[in-house]
């Protein structure tokens, strides 16, 4: 019997330490990484594989935009031996909209495979080094902090390898080259299926491929439409079919040709659209989306195009290329009719040049090369239905409005969203580098001004370089102009807090603001949130005056005798988003959070480095660590005081530092309004006694 009690207490006490040494989870535990070479003759590919166990994820190479989550990052360590040949690919990742994020998440589970091509260009046998960045997480639940390392595959030499371009080659082998990312191809796919569950997943994403290109081509074919209506473009209509109507000797032949002509009007974008896949422009735009110079450069060029179109100046190719062009033109025949729709294509650039290349960027930085065609065919389709229409049905013309001042209010118009949209480039680049250059009220009161001053140009209250006097408004112009000022009355709330859920996707999150609440919002007034600021202070989630070190927030938690909220968090973490989303703003929690404790937000993913003297390695768990960032530090924190690292995770201490027994909360526990509201009511109800 006694042996028997003695089993029990040993027993007992072993699965207490299994499970407290289980709370310490480690992203290399969740993903294991290995990698294989694929060789035939010159070439070889290599084959990166990130093992995820069951019900934990991490990102793809390239996140869509506005995404919370963290991208992997996988890079190849340049060498002489080798050059890259093509794009990076990746297995097709799982992607699912999120209603309270208001946002699509795309990860990987079971199995991601990268694939990268190389020509190898030395004659020996070589060590291939590669280095990777990832964050887990475990799906609807917790993050861990990011985690790097590197890895090796051996490749064998070349026989037929140039000496002389090995020594062309070379580079500093310390260096990393991130290879650019392309769509996936369906063998990727293939090979990135883990399970069934996953294949089933994967097939619901070619559904939603199919309706994302079917997406494309309508907002390309509109795209193509508003660049019809463009003033360098519509009055070519009449003239063009008219032209062919009576050079030709029958209707039949008319119409033949004016087919021709708009079959070539689509060829040529078509064309273009393979020219930018082919020189891998599409890829490189679509792996800088994230980029923030890339963000920058696509701010100042939206930005011109919309200067442009409000009549500053315009923007034209070179007058060689139209004069040669227009030149071929002449020589009649089907070449000719393609030469004179490649005229129309360079000599409307002014106008249709800037739509294009807002299409352009748009579509190479959220979908595929298949998705680029797509949109450049659709937007071909659209510049040329007209002119084949109107020569199947020559009466029509006749009900065509007359060109006019009206066609300059459209370009007029676009040049007014172009600057708009201009802005959300630039609000990436300023989110990602943590200026605090543009944050949400100073977006939105852009957004203001420039949808009011618009308002005020449709009414004839303003008049720009190329507009005509306004006698009177017709009734198109007064309804437009009657909703853009029920638009930019509905941004002005905005600036007091209101969600604005129609172009939230555009702006900046809430919580990157001057006042995560809004101007006055929420009780939150500036000169109410001033009275509480102190060194060291932001405006956190909610509105929340919050710390970003734990020590000054100790500090302050001792001089207004408070008990300390300790939040373990990310910058990166969607789950952290969604609790302070879904559960701190909630009535009986936001006015705890805001008056009786003092929250200090620690950022595991936080990239500033620390002081070189406090730059170190220590043990962890019996494993070495690295602590170079302020993440680094906080990582430390909550894994040798907690032992566990997965984020978000609450709890609340005395001001002299001390737990309050009452646990922790977390995502996985406490996702519910009412369980943190019993948690936390818990925690102030013991800190005073």
């Amino acid at each position: 019997m006694k042996s028997l009690l003695k089993s029990l207490i040993l027993l007992v006490g072993l699965s207490i330490i299994t499970k407290a040494s289980a709370q310490v989870q480690y992203a290399e535990d969740k993903v294991k990484w290995s990698s294989r070479i694929e060789q035939k003759d010159d070439y070889a590919t290599v084959i990166i594989e990130a093992s995820i166990i069951p019900n934990w994820e991490i990102g793809p190479l390239v996140l869509p935009k506005g995404s919370t989550n963290l991208p992997t990052i996988l890079q190849l360590v340049k060498s002489k031996d080798y050059e890259l040949v093509g794009p990076m690919t990746e297995s097709k990742p799982h992607s699912e909209y999120d209603e309270i994020l208001e946002e699509t998440l795309v990860y990987h589970v079971g199995k991601a495979v990268f694939k990268q091509k190389i020509k190898v260009l030395n004659k020996k046998d070589f060590v291939l080094k590669y280095k990777y960045e990832f964050q887990a997480c475990e799906i609807n639940s917790s993050c861990l902090p990011p985690y790097a390392s590197s890895g090796t595959v051996k490749v064998k030499g070349n026989p037929n390898a140039d000496e002389a371009s090995v020594e062309t080659i070379g580079s500093d082998p310390d260096t990393s080259t991130t290879a650019s990312v392309a769509p996936t191809t369906n063998d990727d796919q293939k090979n990135g299926s883990a399970d069934k569950k996953t294949t089933q997943k994967n097939s619901g994403d070619k559904k939603k491929e199919k309706k994302s290109l079917f997406g494309v081509f309508v907002g390309a074919f509109l795209s193509g439409f508003l660049a019809l209506i463009m003033p360098c473009v519509f009055p070519m209509i009449p003239m063009t079919v008219s032209f062919f109507t009576k050079r030709s000797k029958t209707r039949a032949q008319g119409i033949k040709n004016a087919f021709i002509y708009g079959g070539s009007i689509i060829a040529i974008h078509v064309l273009f659209g393979v020219i930018v896949v082919a020189t891998r422009a599409s890829s490189l735009l679509n792996e800088m989306s994230t980029n923030v110079w890339f963000n920058l450069f696509f701010f100042a060029m939206l930005f011109v195009f919309g200067l442009s179109f409000l009549g500053a100046f315009e923007i034209q190719l070179p007058a060689k290329w139209v004069n040669s062009a227009d030149a071929k033109a002449d020589k009649g025949g089907i070449v000719g009719i393609f030469f004179m729709a490649l005229v129309l294509s360079l000599a409307s650039f002014s106008c249709t040049g800037p739509i294009l290349g807002s299409l352009l960027v748009g579509i190479s930085t959220s979908g595929g090369d298949s998705a680029l065609i797509m949109g450049m065919f659709a937007f071909g389709l659209a510049l040329a239905l007209p002119f084949m229409l109107f020569a199947i049905f020559p009466s029509w013309l006749n009900s065509m409005p007359n060109s006019g001042g009206w066609l300059n209010v459209v370009k007029v118009f676009l040049g007014f969203l172009e600057i708009a949209f201009a802005f959300k480039f630039l609000s990436t680049a300023d989110t990602t580098m943590q200026w605090h250059l543009l944050e949400r009220e100073v977006f939105i009161s852009i957004w203001i001004a420039v949808f009011g001053t618009l308002a005020l140009y449709l009414l004839g209250k303003i008049r720009l370089p190329h507009d005509s006097p306004v006698e009177k408004l017709s009734v198109g112009r007064t309804m437009m102009a009657t909703l853009t000022i029920a638009f930019t009355m509905y941004l002005i709330p905005g600036l007091w807090g209101a969600p604005l859920k129609l172009v939230n996707a555009f702006l900046p999150p809430d919580f990157y603001a001057e006042s995560p609440k809004g101007v006055g919002g929420g009780g939150n007034s500036q000169s109410t949130i001033s009275a509480h600021i102190e060194d060291g202070m932001h405006e956190g989630p909610q509105g929340i005056p919050a710390f970003k070190d734990y020590d000054k927030a100790l500090a302050y938690a001792q001089k207004v005798n408070k008990p300390l909220f300790v939040d373990f968090t990310g910058w990166g973490c969607v789950n952290c988003r969604r609790m302070e989303q879904s559960v701190w703003g909630e009535p009986g929690i936001i006015e705890k959070l805001r008056n009786d404790v003092v929250i200090v937000s620690l950022y595991v993913d936080e990239r500033t480095e620390l002081p070189k003297k406090e730059q170190k390695t220590i043990k962890l768990n019996g494993r070495d660590f690295s602590m170079v960032t302020i993440g680094n530090k906080w990582t430390a924190k909550q894994i040798e005081e907690y032992k566990t690292s997965s984020q978000p995770y609450y709890v609340l201490q005395t001001p002299d530092g001390k737990d309050i027994p009452v646990g922790s909360a977390d995502y996985q526990n406490h996702g519910s309004p009412e369980v943190f509201k019993k948690w936390l009511d818990s925690g102030l109800k013991k800190f005073k006694k």
